[in-house]
């Protein structure tokens, strides 16, 4: 502060402002930076000290790029107050934030609860890499609530939630199986990427660790891989150990989109959250669709929980259309002109994926007989994406 109580240079008090004007300017410090906007991309593995002393103590904010840069502390600044977490380490993907943010609480003879909806990748690291390790996953119905109690054993270790649940959009009671967490002292960690930091608070509902897959939202424009973990106070020096032990590092240049992006997400957000909500509707009222699952929808199972808990939806969500062939389906998907068909999402650009999750769930199967399809609203204009979406339906009437 400066002495009239006015914000110095570069500063910033979290608290007396909103999410719009943080994602535009936490992280940033122009006047440490000769008055540039934008934090400066820090490039480099290696750190002088200037005096034995130093090397020894290692008493200087910065000792070896692995370890933190400039650039990778204003991105870790911005996300764990976005967050409101306690500190944020940074990974070079989503999955390596799912990972780090495991491996940092389990060990050998543990059992973890993985809400049964969860991110495809999760699920294969738990039965694969964690199995060898000596931890056990026992999967749950997304819907269980507080019911989780009755699966947690002394040897349970923490409890994994997504929600809306990846791909079919179940939205889980985050507050009750906190709290039911809580009373058995046991770890809650989240995937908060569907949300993002600006629409699901994490912390304010019992959640110990956020994980976000950056490469989606924050960075927005799908050309970087990041992952960022977020824990509360006492979450935080696990996570400060796994990043050292396991030198989780992601590159300065991702560093720097994510930064870019963050700066956007806001009324990006806006823009998906509004254009997505419109084609749901949209969709709704196909003959061809049989089901949207959307929780902002009133009709959804969820919407109740999604209202109560959340602050906004983004541009994902999925759609079963009514029974029709593999050929309809492909004469559907294959010549849309705006929605590409692509495993990622968050960007600028609208996508559209088929999918059917048999073969990948063990506590809820699942039993609908039409065609499943994800898709996310990016930025274009909806009356052009309605009309590419249109035209696909008259391709797989035609080809029925």
């Amino acid at each position: 502060m400066s002495d009239d109580g006015s914000e110095a240079p570069g500063k910033f008090t979290r608290s007396r402002m909103n999410d719009a004007t943080d994602t535009v300017h936490l992280g940033r410090r122009p006047f440490d930076n000769n008055g540039f906007v934008n934090t400066p991309v820090y490039r480099g593995s290696t750190v002088l000290f200037p005096t034995l002393e130093k090397l020894i103590s290692r008493e200087q904010p910065y000792t070896y790029g692995r370890r933190a840069t400039p650039t990778t502390d204003a991105l870790t600044e911005a996300i764990a107050r976005l967050e409101g977490g306690a500190a944020t380490i940074l990974t070079s993907s989503g999955l390596q934030a799912v990972a780090a943010a495991l491996l940092a609480f389990v060990e050998a003879g543990d059992t973890i609860l993985m809400v049964d909806t969860v991110y495809q990748p999760t699920r294969k690291l738990c039965d694969t890499a964690l199995k060898r390790l000596g931890v056990t996953t026992v999967y749950y119905d997304p819907l269980i609530g507080a019911g989780i109690k009755d699966l947690i054993t002394p040897k349970t270790r923490l409890v994994f939630t997504e929600s809306p649940g990846s791909q079919t959009f179940e939205v889980q009671d985050i507050p009750a199986i906190a709290a039911a967490a809580k009373e058995a002292g046991i770890w809650v960690l989240m995937d908060n990427t569907w949300a993002s930091p600006l629409y699901f608070k994490p912390f304010e509902h019992g959640v110990d660790v956020s994980i976000q897959a950056a490469t989606k939202y924050i960075v927005g424009h799908a050309d970087a891989m990041l992952g960022a973990v977020t824990g509360n106070a006492r979450a935080a020096p696990y996570l400060d150990r796994i990043k050292e032990a396991v030198g989780t590092s992601p590159g300065s240049e991702e560093t720097y989109l994510a930064l870019r992006g963050l700066r956007t997400l806001d009324v990006r957000l806006e823009r998906h959250h509004a254009h997505g909500l419109d084609m749901a509707r949209w969709l709704q009222a196909r003959p061809e669709v049989r089901r949207v699952m959307h929780p902002a929808l009133e009709s959804d199972p969820g919407h109740a929980l999604w209202s109560r808990d959340f602050l906004g939806a983004s541009g994902l969500f999925a759609f079963i259309l009514e029974p029709v062939s593999q050929t309809a389906l492909a004469a559907f998907v294959d010549h849309l002109e705006l929605f590409g068909m692509g495993y990622s999402w968050g960007g600028y650009e609208s996508l559209i994926l088929p999918f059917d999750p048999r073969s990948y769930r063990t506590a809820t199967p699942w039993t609908e007989t039409g065609n499943a399809l994800r898709i996310h609203i990016g930025l274009e204009n909806i009356d052009d994406l309605k009309r590419d979406l249109d035209a696909g339906f008259k391709r797989m009437a035609a080809a029925s």
